[in-house]
């Protein structure tokens, strides 16, 4: 019987083992062969060993490209994060609308990401655009989100804000599993509700929050689709490129653009290094900041 259930369960797996085995495991063992070459595309690929890993650390645009993406991240990831909370809490005092607001959150997620790019050109435009505009009706002048490199990565980080949607549901089940009880004796003993925020919520939602942190923080270091679109487009030259070069934006190029298909390949290698680094680092954080019920300390 077990055998018989074991092989019925390989069987409707096997589609999926199959896709993983071919479109996921397949290329990136390959791209670590390819790392090790010099390939074009067009001639075969060349053994050179570590040469690609080498010009890695001599190249400066990935310095330049590595540390927009990592300042993006830093940046954003928080701001993410506060924002859906906000949300969330707001969500959680909808009462009956809250079905619909859940549904308006949600709805920019559907937006695809090369119309979110040309939609930043079209808000941040430093003089006709709609921010700068809402910006001088309480007497601040706006700053040329495009054009100016000290700004372009602060009004991606705020366009970003527009696909909160998915954190913001995912919060809000969290924020609706806190046992109503713990508030109420949070109040009996005189706590406000700042101090029910920081000792009650946060604590009993962390695992959420600690989610959403790692998700966005893999998302924001594979930044791409947005700033490519608006700054990288065809025959698209502003004076921003350099601050918006991000570091798959910069692989993109070297692959598809220059053809330096197995630099490239050793650039896809470094950016997962990265993220498994970071990823670890959390993990590690986690420990102490984040709360599982039931869990033994």
């Amino acid at each position: 019987m077990k055998r018989r259930d074991t092989r019925a369960a390989l069987l409707f797996l096997s589609p999926w083992i199959v896709g993983f085995a071919v479109f996921t495991a397949w290329p990136i063992l390959y791209s670590g062969y390819l790392s090790l070459t010099d390939y074009d595309v067009i001639n075969d690929p060349a053994f050179i060993g570590f040469e690609n890993y080498a010009r890695l650390f001599s190249d400066p645009k990935v310095a330049l490209a590595l540390g927009n993406t990592l300042f993006f991240t830093a940046v954003q990831v928080p701001a993410y994060v506060i924002v859906s909370l906000a949300l969330a809490v707001l969500l959680q005092q909808a009462g009956r609308a809250s079905g619909f607001f859940r549904t308006v959150f949600f709805l920019p997620k559907m937006t695809p990401p090369v119309a979110v790019g040309i939609l930043f050109l079209l808000l941040f435009n430093g003089q006709s655009g709609l921010f700068n505009a809402a910006l001088g009706v309480v007497g601040i002048d706006g700053p040329s989100w495009t054009t100016d490199g000290s700004w372009v990565k602060p009004g991606l980080v705020i366009m970003s804000l527009w696909t909160v949607g998915s954190s913001v549901l995912i919060l809000l089940a969290a924020l609706r599993g806190v046992p109503e009880e713990l508030y109420d004796s949070a109040k009996i003993d005189g706590a406000g509700s700042w101090r029910r925020l920081t000792s009650v919520t946060l604590p009993m939602i962390s695992p959420a929050l600690f989610f959403v942190v790692v998700v966005n923080t893999i998302a924001g270091l594979q930044t791409f689709d947005e700033a490519y679109t608006a700054f990288f487009g065809a025959g698209n030259t502003t004076y921003a490129n350099d601050a918006a070069l991000f570091y798959v934006i910069y692989l993109f190029q070297q692959a598809f653009e220059f053809l330096h298909m197995g630099y490239a390949s050793a650039m896809a290698w470094l950016l997962f290094l990265i993220v498994m680094i970071v990823t670890a680092i959390q993990m590690v954080v986690s420990r102490r900041l984040v709360h599982y019920e039931g869990a033994s300390r």
